[in-house]
């Protein structure tokens, strides 16, 4: 099967395999796994904040963030289409005891206009805002960037309100790929960071979370509360250190890969690309079809392809590492099949 449904499914290198074999290990809860420290040093380096901390998802990364950040009863601003908002179960209401302040941005990117008008605090009757989220790259949105000058806006409106801003930036690298430009470019714009290790970076599991060496203290109890304290972990820091050291400078050829695709889909009789693709996910309209987006993803899997139904009528394409060329050619031959069998009929 070429599997489309995320870049989650990756599997982990043989260098990486072998590494965790060779892995340095001591108990992380006593701070005592010499591997993970050496991970959490260079991610802090690379996202150009004082400290990070290696959690076991991107989920329970962004999570910490908001329960460090906020007090019960307050108010995150964020992307109504966000991550956070969207696919985390609830969990700021369920642990944090916050309410999401939802703002429509444009193919995922909020504007300072907006989040500025959407700031409160002064009146008794309204909660308090106490984030702002951020999502770079957006999932949702298609895998769109926010740049660096965009979110340089947003800080300014932060900085005026003193207001901290998190970045759930699991698929940031992709971001600094797409631009050729250092992650530390948008990490500088805000208080907060998350990346994921187990998306086009292909390690085996975990994310990393960075700020201040305040902010990690808090969050590192967050994280055993949560209970996310482990203990010979350098087994999973030994392919994270691979990831961020060998694995970012390829997420380039899987942009190339679903820019191509893009370009097949469009010429592709009831297919179109719903906006511009511009990292590694592609979202497809098969409206013209007659299809739902699920009885087309059934299609696709009886001729070998897996992909996710995205909304009622788009599905969701998503290039990765075990994604050669040669399979993305095999997805583009099956979507003018199917398609082509629906103009016969």
């Amino acid at each position: 099967m070429i599997d489309l449904r995320s870049d989650t499914v990756t599997k982990l290198t043989d260098r990486m395999r072998q590494k965790m074999f060779e892995a340095e290990v001591g108990d992380d809860v006593y701070r005592d796994d010499p591997t993970m420290r050496k991970l959490e040093e260079l991610a802090a380096e690379m996202l150009g904040k004082e400290e990070a901390l290696f959690v076991t998802s991107g989920t329970q990364g962004n999570q910490i963030a908001v329960l460090v950040h906020c007090s019960l009863g307050q108010e995150i601003i964020l992307e109504e289409g966000s991550h956070i908002l969207r696919y985390e179960g609830g969990a700021t209401s369920a642990f944090a005891g916050i309410q999401p302040f939802p703002i429509k941005g444009e193919r995922g990117s909020m504007s300072a206009l907006d989040i500025e008008a959407a700031i409160r605090g002064s009146d008794i009757h309204e909660a308090e805002t106490g984030l702002i989220c951020l999502e770079n790259t957006h999932n949702r949105a298609g895998g769109t960037v926010t740049s660096p000058e965009r979110m340089k806006e947003i800080y300014a409106v932060a900085e005026r309100h003193h207001l901290p801003i998190h970045l759930d930036g699991a698929r940031l690298m992709n971001a600094a790929v797409a631009l050729k430009r250092p992650m530390t470019d948008f990490t500088q714009y805000v208080t907060t960071v998350q990346i994921c290790l187990s998306k086009g970076l292909g390690a085996p599991v975990g994310s990393i979370i960075a700020g201040s060496s305040e902010f990690i203290t808090k969050a590192r109890k967050w994280r055993k509360r949560l209970g996310g304290g482990l203990r010979q972990s350098g087994i999973l820091a030994a392919p994270g250190i691979i990831a961020l050291t060998e694995m970012m400078d390829r997420l380039e050829e899987d942009h190339e890969h679903a820019s191509w695709l893009a370009e097949q889909v469009n010429t592709t009789p009831l297919l179109r690309v719903v906006g511009e693709v511009e990292t590694n996910i592609l979202m497809m309209d098969v409206s013209e079809t007659g299809l739902t987006s699920k009885q087309f993803v059934d299609l696709l899997k009886e001729n070998g392809i897996l992909a996710n139904a995205f909304a009622p009528t788009i599905v969701r394409l998503v290039t990765h590492y075990d994604v050669s060329k040669e399979a993305i050619e095999q997805t583009a031959n099956v979507l003018k099949q199917i398609t082509s069998e629906k103009l016969v009929k």
